[in-house]
C-alpha cells in the first residue's frame, strides 16, 4: 500500500473512532441526565475530560494505522475534526468559532498529536 493511502486511511480511521466514541459518550451521558438526579452544569468537567480522552484515543488509532509520523498524523486528524465541527456549527447554526472553543481545539490538537506519538510507538512498524 502506498504511503499516502496509508496516511489517509489512518486519518479516516481516527476520525471514525473519535466520532463513534463521542456518539457513545453522548448517549451514556444523556441517559445519565435523564434517569438520575444529575444536572447539566455538574457534567461540564466530565464532558470535557471525555472529549480529551476521545481525541487522544483517536490520535492513537490514526497514527497506529498510518504507522509513522505520529505527531503529524495526529495533528492532521485533530485539524480535520476541528474543521468538520466548524462546518457543522457554521452551516447548521450560523455561528463561528468562539475564543473559548479555539482554546479547546488547540488543546485537542496537542492531545491528538500526543496520542499520535503514542500510537506510532505502540503500533508502528519496528523494521527500520
Amino acid at each position: 500500500m502506498t504511503e499516502t493511502k496509508q496516511v489517509g486511511r489512518g486519518i479516516v480511521y481516527g476520525l471514525i473512532t473519535i466520532f463513534a466514541l463521542m456518539l457513545i459518550s453522548s448517549l451514556i451521558l444523556s441517559l445519565l441526565l435523564t434517569f438520575t438526579s444529575l444536572r447539566e452544569p455538574s457534567m461540564n468537567w466530565i464532558v470535557t475530560a471525555l472529549s480529551f480522552i476521545t481525541i487522544f484515543i483517536g490520535g492513537i488509532v490514526s497514527a497506529g494505522k498510518a504507522k509513522e509520523r505520529g505527531w503529524l498524523i495526529g495533528a492532521i486528524t485533530a485539524i480535520s475534526y476541528t474543521l468538520i465541527l466548524l462546518l457543522f456549527q457554521y452551516l447548521g447554526f450560523g455561528k463561528g468559532i468562539s475564543l473559548e472553543q479555539g482554546y479547546y481545539h488547540a488543546g485537542f490538537l496537542l492531545t491528538c498529536m500526543l496520542g499520535g506519538i503514542f500510537g506510532v510507538n505502540l503500533f508502528g512498524s519496528r523494521s527500520k
